[in-house]
């Protein structure tokens, strides 16, 4: 049976006496999130998103909760691999609330304006980052989890942390230096322009959502970034805020690249045209 491997595990951790956590992707689990929230005390989950800069998204966010082996909801996860829910890690009995502090010191990447969410609760994720990671990375990765349980594609692996406990945020996060697919690329993206334009053209973006689906506009916009390879902060940016200012959102023709151009120079061209033409000296 392909779910015997993480049921194996669950019981050996619980003969060890340790807490059993699943880390859930509650966005596309949401029916499960209900479930496992219904049938949980409020000491035995916790939304990662709660209490921190992001916590207007819980809805969306990870929950952690406490779970037994023989739970049925656990079961029909495990039958399930292939919906990449999450994952499951073992702590020291008590210590569910630290495994998610560990990760809400680990969730928001990169400089303001342009941070990012890190999807530490996505299982390919995970199995990435342990994939490539050297082994002495794993304690300030994996924090106070003893061992993760997790689907790798075709199979379930399990990875023991050497040094459980609470370790610091490296300066420089290895997990962060490894090569990113682009699906879940343009999801970061996707929620970080979002973010963006509230923050900074509330107004305007409300605007636009008056007359269409803000998220499929916005997709449509950051698919046009990437074919223009516009995906730096400051091209992007300007895509983003340009595009919620043209009329109709329907960009002028000279927008379009040029066969001999690069994407700086096609960004630098379409930058000063659009100052000379608002009447801005260029910056």
């Amino acid at each position: 049976m392909t779910h015997s491997r993480p049921y194996q595990w669950l019981l050996t951790h619980q003969r060890l006496g340790h807490t059993l956590c699943v880390v859930l992707d509650s966005e596309n689990e949401r029916q499960m999130r209900q479930t496992l929230l219904k049938n949980s005390r409020p000491h035995q989950y916790l939304s990662v998103y709660g209490q921190t800069m992001v916590a207007d998204l819980c809805d969306a966010g990870p929950f952690v909760f406490t779970v037994n082996p023989g739970d049925k909801n656990v079961n029909e996860l495990l039958m399930r691999p292939d919906s990449d829910w999450g994952w499951l890690a073992s702590v020291p009995k008590g210590h569910m609330p630290m495994l998610v502090e560990h990760w809400r010191k680990r969730l928001i990447i990169g400089d303001r304006p342009h941070q990012a969410l890190y999807r530490f609760h996505d299982n390919r994720v995970l199995a990435k980052a342990l994939r490539h990671l050297p082994v002495e990375s794993y304690p300030s990765y994996l924090g106070p989890a003893i061992s993760v349980c997790y689907w790798r594609g075709a199979c379930w692996e399990c990875t023991d942390n050497p040094v459980p406990g609470t370790c610091p945020v490296p300066d420089f996060p290895l997990w962060l230096q490894l090569p990113v697919a682009p699906q879940q690329a343009m999801k970061t993206r996707l929620i970080n322009a979002h973010r963006f334009l509230l923050a900074e053209h509330l107004q305007a973006y409300a605007q636009l959502a008056e007359q269409q689906d803000p998220q499929i506009w916005l997709r449509a916009t950051l698919d046009q970034a990437e074919a223009w390879n516009w995906l730096a902060p400051a091209p992007l940016e300007f895509l983003l805020t340009q595009s919620l200012q043209a009329p109709a959102q329907t960009l002028a023709p000279h927008w379009q690249a040029r066969p001999d151009e690069t994407p700086d120079e096609h960004f630098e061209r379409v930058r000063l045209a659009t100052q000379s033409w608002q009447g801005g000296a260029p910056q």
